[in-house]
């Protein structure tokens, strides 16, 4: 899936929350979609961490 059917499917997803569940919801959704982005580009190998751990300094 490319980015921008990623982008709409979020936005839909956004969108359905506000409207069922009001801003609260969408605040939640947001959030758990944003840890969830982070996790999967992790477990993918995309997101290093090192920097902010220290680990990578020569």
């Amino acid at each position: 899936m490319n980015a921008t059917g990623l982008g709409l499917i979020t936005g839909l997803a956004l969108g359905l929350a506000a409207a069922i569940g009001g801003f609260g919801a969408f605040l939640l959704v947001l959030v758990l979609g944003a840890v969830g982005l982070l996790v999967g580009r992790l477990l993918d190998g995309k997101l290093d961490l090192s920097q902010l751990t220290g680990r990578d300094r020569g």
